[in-house]
């Protein structure tokens, strides 16, 4: 089972692959913007990817297209909420802002 590390915290959780970063990151008892409850609508839930980024889904259009109207959008952003995790350990940081 991958575990998903989230910085600042440094909180680990076991998830089962397909799970979305947003379920993983709520589940460990982290808080996590997600103002579209996970429709890829807001870009509330921008984190950014540390370790693991090929082994997570790839970007869909809708996320691609959030993330182009975003500021402070970097090669290792994702949403949360349309991250899913593969079958590898993951490290996450929190986007605060």
């Amino acid at each position: 089972m991958p575990v998903v590390t989230i910085k600042p915290s440094g909180k680990t959780i076991d998830v089962a692959s397909g799970t979305t970063l947003l379920e993983a990151v709520m589940n460990a008892g982290e808080v996590i913007a997600h103002k579209c409850e996970g429709k890829a609508e807001c870009g509330s839930c921008h984190i950014s990817m540390l370790e693991g980024r090929k082994s997570v889904s790839r970007i869909a259009a809708a996320e691609n297209s959030q993330l182009d109207r975003l500021i402070g959008i970097g090669s290792k952003s994702r949403l949360a909420c349309q991250t899913k995790v593969g079958d590898e350990d993951v490290t996450i940081e929190l986007v605060v802002g």
